[in-house]
């Protein structure tokens, strides 16, 4: 074996494998960007020569979290509107297509690759906004500024972009050096924006800024009239015509009954697709999904879930691949992804009323090669594998709620938290070790975040929503009323 760069010593290795090994005492020797070996160092003795070594005594190596379905800008609106939905809604739309700027985005994108490499998550999918509803692509420099915090974060975001939902043109404002001004943005110019980013920025595995399509959802009620589905039959043609000539992923947010089998006869699955949140489903669902090899996001921690249920188990009984995701940093939630595993797990057990369902291995798998199988990237990341992609996590496991030792998969996924991931390396880059993050200047993510969010809500006129309701206290429900 050539002399590595890194050398991993004394690990519980977690490789999620084809084998599904958990290696105590392991070693993981790292050559470049890719695992150039893992074994026993009882059965093995590890190479010698290694540039680095990192002691990973009392931790358990795992492949990088994945998570598969967030939103920017989320990261700057956090708890805002909290408790009523609607409300909620109208605050995303107000920020981000009114009284957002690109100095807000790389704001927003910053602080939330911090969180993520933080909390272990070295790989995500998010869209451009707060869903097909609100997506910034009326000007490429919403998707430059996340794209080029991603590249400064070292990670890797697969930022997905595409179209509004009719009728066009949207009217997006902008706040440039000049005058506020109100912008009437057609379909065709929103997809002309998406493809240049795509152009520019589509290079995951190398500079680890993906670009993908995404376009709204629809159900049968929305397109009862012809010529609204005439419209959709051609909005979907230019987006699938687009997402084939380049070569991207596609993914959509909020599928509920019956809505991914509608969108199957629209042609818009396949291998290629991610679908979020898809509760409530229908046999003609299961059976699109079925049809079209597409991958079901489920976001368990999610107000979606609140309302519907993603039927997880039943998909993956029916041989359907699923992921776990965040749906993002906002209103109730963050990027913890093993709060969100120990989430689905009793989720689930709760609907069936069976603590065996859904077990932690699975779990894991859910946010790892379940995942990067989601991205099309099951023979590059999600397991420690040698030729892989060094994506690899440590998880200090000495700690009061991880003690005694012992059972490693179990006490990851109930047990485990973002705080207690130690070390993080990507593309076999040391990102963060012992917590520290050295080559990004912390304070100011979170100073510039506080600054943009504000000047943020300012410019919509929603500053009142940054403060919090007297309805939070003494009651069982809250209601949202006029203080």
């Amino acid at each position: 074996m050539d002399k590595p760069d890194v050398l991993l010593r004394n690990v519980t290795a977690m490789t999620v494998d084809g084998e599904r090994r958990v290696i105590e005492r392991a070693w993981i020797a790292v050559s470049g960007d890719r695992i150039l070996g893992i074994a026993c160092e009882d059965d093995t003795p590890p190479p010698e020569g290694a540039r680095e070594i990192i002691d990973g005594t009392g931790m358990v190596a795992m492949p990088g979290l994945i998570d598969c379905h967030s939103h920017a800008g989320h990261g700057l609106i956090r708890a805002a509107g909290y408790g009523d939905v609607d409300r909620w809604t109208e605050v995303c739309e107000g920020v981000y297509a009114q009284g957002s700027t690109p100095d807000f985005w790389r704001a927003e994108a910053r602080l939330t690759m911090l969180e993520r490499l933080m909390a272990g998550v070295t790989t995500g999918m998010t869209l451009l906004g707060g869903g097909a509803d609100i997506i910034r692509t009326d000007d490429p420099a919403f998707g430059d500024a996340h794209c080029g915090a991603t590249a400064e974060s070292g990670l890797r975001t697969i930022l997905a972009v595409g179209p509004r939902r009719p009728p066009f043109p949207r009217s997006f404002r902008r706040f440039d050096n000049g005058p506020v001004r109100d912008v009437a943005v057609t379909f065709e110019h929103q997809l002309a924006v998406s493809e240049d980013l795509i152009t520019r920025w589509n290079d995951v595995l190398g500079r680890g800024t993906g670009v993908c399509l995404m376009m709204p959802v629809y159900n049968a009620k929305q397109i009862e009239d012809p010529a609204d589905r005439q419209a959709i039959t051609a909005m979907g043609e230019a987006v699938m015509a687009l997402r084939e000539r380049l070569g991207v992923l596609f993914t959509q947010d909020g599928h509920r009954e019956g809505s991914i089998a509608l969108a199957r006869d629209f042609g818009l699955l396949g291998r290629f697709a991610l679908l979020g949140h898809s509760v409530d489903l229908t046999p003609e669902d299961f059976e699109a999904l079925k049809e079209t090899g597409a991958s079901i996001i489920h976001n368990p921690s999610a107000i979606m879930s609140i309302y519907g249920r993603c039927p997880v188990p039943e998909l993956l009984d029916a041989g359907i691949n699923v992921c776990i995701a965040s749906d993002a940093s906002a209103p109730d939630r963050g990027y913890d992804m093993f709060r969100h595993m120990a989430q689905a797990m009793h989720y689930h057990r709760r609907h069936f009323r069976d603590p065996a369902y859904l077990p932690p291995g699975k779990a894991i798998e859910l946010v790892t090669i379940d995942a990067a199988r989601a991205l099309g990237l099951e023979n590059e990341i999600g397991s420690l594998e040698a030729g892989k992609k060094a994506d690899i996590i440590l998880v200090d496991m000495r700690k009061p709620h991880l003690y005694p030792p012992g059972m490693p998969v179990l006490r990851i996924a109930h047990f485990a938290n973002a705080a207690d991931v130690d070390t993080v390396m990507v593309n076999g880059r040391v990102l963060m070790r012992g917590r520290k993050v050295a080559h990004l200047d912390t304070g100011d993510i979170m100073e510039m975040a506080a600054v943009e969010q504000r000047k943020a809500f300012e410019r919509a006129g929603l500053e009142e929503c940054l403060s919090e309701p007297a309805g939070y206290w003494r009651n069982t429900r809250y209601e949202s009323v006029a203080q």
